[in-house]
């Protein structure tokens, strides 16, 4: 089928392009932009006038909940959720029950995923069996099965040994190792950022020493293997830091940062609010304005949702005792759009960081708009209000510290594989 997408602002951060135009698209594939798209004859066309056309969103970090966790969220609560937020693409942690550790388990995910016919699913593997930090996967196998990269989810390494043989194996096969720093003995038993906040309410704290230490300890281990790291949810200065100066470094190191974290601190926990307890925690407002700033020269590399839906009865825990994690598939656009807007950062370099940068990261070819890529892409409203209310969102797990926020930005449509997903189309 071929469809015309009319009028629309469009932008490829890829490419730096940000202009009012048309897309045509054929099939799987965007067919041509532009003057070639408009002689063309199509099958139906979407009036996109006061809209923006960009590529879909690629998530690098969405719990989807299954296999195991069916009570959080079902695979098909979460898709969508996912199309619903704009999201075309997305990468699940191995942190399941059991974790994706063997092939088998992979296939059928992917395959309930296919069947689903929704935003793509790009599963990330067990790094170590059930994630025991012990013995290591068979990662050539789980790569055949569609795994990208291999990771200990939030699940800490403590065992460097271990971690070194682990970047040893994953190095001679090029594939990369997706982990998040942080120091067990240091985080244990905490539950908040280790600061004036966390005294005050009587929390256990950790200290942003604890993502450094374990931050340094990988980066060492880098070195020795020269294998292809990404650094997971980077939570601090210090952290921003080792990464700005590794990259200096050339060593093939890649990181992300939570939306959750680009606007909140550990101001935000309020009086003990459970939705703010999150792994790893809200950070100092020094912290976050570093995040901030290794967003805006290219340290951190990508946006994630971090996205973890937990059931009701969950959060409504006395802070230490609640389960951690936030929903975020539907609100990383509209944050992505806050963050540019606040730090007056252009829109195409912000959309670069949760569309064509996290799937260079990611490894996959979505995220741009250009004659020839799959015709995956979000079509939103960036001025539309967005009331974020558990009502008002589509995933199972309602929990989110941005309830009662008045956000801008409303996906109006959502195209994967040139079939529209989500929205009406208009002929």
């Amino acid at each position: 089928m071929k469809i015309l997408i009319k009028g629309g602002r469009v932008i490829d951060p890829a490419s730096g392009r940000d202009a009012v135009g048309d897309v045509l698209v054929d099939g799987e594939r965007i067919a041509a932009l532009d003057n070639a798209a408009r002689d063309a004859t199509v099958d139906r066309s979407i009036d996109a006038k006061g809209l923006i056309v960009a590529p879909g969103l690629v998530d690098i970090c969405a719990r989807l909940r299954e296999p195991g966790f069916e009570y959080k969220a079902t695979l098909e609560s979460e898709m969508e959720a996912a199309i619903a937020g704009g999201v075309t693409s997305l990468a699940c942690p191995p942190d399941t029950d059991p974790p994706l550790d063997e092939p088998g388990l992979v296939d059928m995910l992917r395959r309930r995923a296919r069947s689903l016919s929704r935003a793509r699913l790009y599963p990330i593997g067990a790094l170590t069996v059930k994630l025991a930090g012990e013995r290591l996967t068979e990662m050539a196998e789980l790569s055949e099965s569609g795994c990208l990269a291999f990771t200990q989810a939030n699940v800490p390494l403590d065992d460097t040994q271990v971690l070194w043989r682990a970047l040893q194996y994953a190095g001679t096969f090029g594939f990369a190792v997706w982990l998040r720093a942080e120091d067990l003995s240091l985080a244990r038993d905490g539950v908040a950022h280790d600061g004036e906040v966390a005294t005050r309410l009587g929390l256990p704290g950790i200290p942003a020493m604890a993502e450094t230490i374990a931050l340094s300890r990988l980066l060492h281990l880098v070195r020795a293997t020269e294998t292809k790291l990404h650094v997971c949810r980077v939570s601090s200065a210090g952290g921003v830091a080792l990464i700005r100066n590794a990259k200096a470094e050339q060593l093939p190191v890649t990181c992300d940062v939570a939306i959750h974290h680009v606007h909140l601190s550990e101001m935000d926990l309020g009086y003990f609010d459970s939705h703010c307890h999150l792994v790893p925690p809200l950070r100092s407002l020094r912290d976050r304005d570093a995040l901030r700033a290794g967003l805006a020269d290219g340290t951190i590399d990508v946006i994630c949702s971090d996205h973890t839906p937990v059931d009701e009865d969950a959060k409504q825990m006395p802070f230490s005792e609640s389960e951690v994690g936030a929903t975020g598939l539907e609100l990383l656009l509209p944050l992505t759009l806050k963050w540019a807007v606040e730090t007056k950062t252009p829109l195409a370099k912000a959309l670069a960081k949760v569309t064509s940068d996290a799937a260079r990261v990611l490894g996959v070819k979505s995220g741009r708009l250009e004659a020839g890529a799959p015709a995956d892409l979000v079509i939103f409203d960036p001025a539309a209000p967005f009331h974020v209310a558990p009502e008002a969102l589509k995933s199972q797990g309602k929990n989110t510290p941005f309830i009662g926020y008045e956000l801008a930005g409303r996906v109006r449509y959502t195209m994967v594989d040139g079939r529209v997903i989500y929205g009406e189309v208009r002929e």
